[in-house]
């Protein structure tokens, strides 16, 4: 069976930008116009998924949370034995140079790519990736498309979970993907949007593609943390919420509690909270998932960013 994914809306659906017809991309240390922009297929992220990413968000000439995406990213990197090869001051220095050779200052998304490099031999063994780590700095002019916010996301729970930590832990932004796709796919086949993963417990965790989080109450619930993403905008959320003395809990919850609650929404760095409308053909909340909570915490992370852009 072939599935036609176009029609779907998802935390990612992006404005169409012709202007991202001629970006620039920075490879290895070089600026090359996109259609220019290739990796040999002995690439052991080609290969194999072996790298590493971030997603970082330009507002006003400024990367949001740049310091939280760079922590991860190294530590990351640092626990696969995966030497990036620039320092994060020349790190910086390349995503600037990139932003400024493409006249990017506002709605600009990008994606920050680390690979294990190109292998002699098609074996998935890292010594045989011997010539450095290949960098790729991707960037668009990217800005959510408007009816996200008044449509919502509608999920579907999927048998495809997130793993234990000993199998891949959801903590690293890895190119090994394949598990999240799985569950994209399935989330397409019952209908929905995207897909509502458990954890390995059947407890509700995180989408195909953002952290989850409901309100019931006034309280506001996500997972323990033990197997979702390890998401920076989750922790900003979290953060503002303390700071604001909104009730905030990172517990377990059923789907029986997802089904019954005031409103739910997403996280992520591209589209910030995304209010989800249903879940499993269940409506949620009489606002499609919006509601004075979710509308309190949106506008408190985008004073939280403009804070941090200025």
């Amino acid at each position: 069976m072939t599935l036609d994914l176009t029609d779907s809306q998802t935390t990612h659906s992006a404005e169409e930008d012709a202007r991202n017809r001629d970006i620039l991309i920075y490879l290895n240390g070089e600026i090359v116009h996109r259609d220019e922009a290739k990796v040999s297929v002995y690439d052991s992220g080609f290969m194999l998924g072996d790298g590493m990413w971030e997603g970082l968000r330009l507002y006003n000439g400024k990367w949001a949370f740049l310091d939280d995406h760079l922590d991860r990213l190294y530590e990351s990197c640092k626990a696969v034995a995966l030497d990036i090869g620039l320092t994060r001051d020349e790190l910086v220095a390349a995503l600037e140079r990139t932003r400024e050779a493409n006249g990017m200052t506002h709605d600009v998304h990008c994606r920050l790519m680390v690979t294990r490099g190109v292998k002699i031999r098609p074996f998935q063994h890292p010594s045989l990736s011997r010539s450095g780590p290949t960098v790729v700095i991707l960037m668009e002019h990217s800005k959510p498309v408007d009816g996200l916010q008044a449509r919502g996301i509608r999920l579907a729970t999927v048998p495809q979970v997130r793993g234990l930590p000993m199998s891949q832990d959801a903590k690293y932004n890895s190119h090994s993907k394949l598990n999240c796709v799985i569950a994209c796919l399935q989330a397409e086949q019952a209908g929905a949007d995207e897909g509502l993963m458990l954890d390995p417990h059947g407890f509700v965790n995180t989408t195909n593609a953002c952290n989850f989080f409901i309100v019931r109450k006034g309280e506001v619930w996500t997972s323990t943390g033990d197997y979702c993403m390890n998401g920076v905008t989750r922790r900003k959320v979290i953060d503002v919420c303390h700071a604001e003395g909104i009730p905030v809990f990172e517990k377990n919850f059923s789907l029986v509690e997802a089904y019954g609650a005031d409103e739910a929404f997403l996280t992520g760095t591209f589209g910030a909270q995304t209010p989800v409308a249903e879940i499993d053909g269940r409506a949620i909340g009489t606002e499609g998932g919006r509601g004075p909570v979710f509308r309190r915490i949106r506008e408190l992370y985008a004073r939280l960013v403009e804070e941090a852009t200025r």
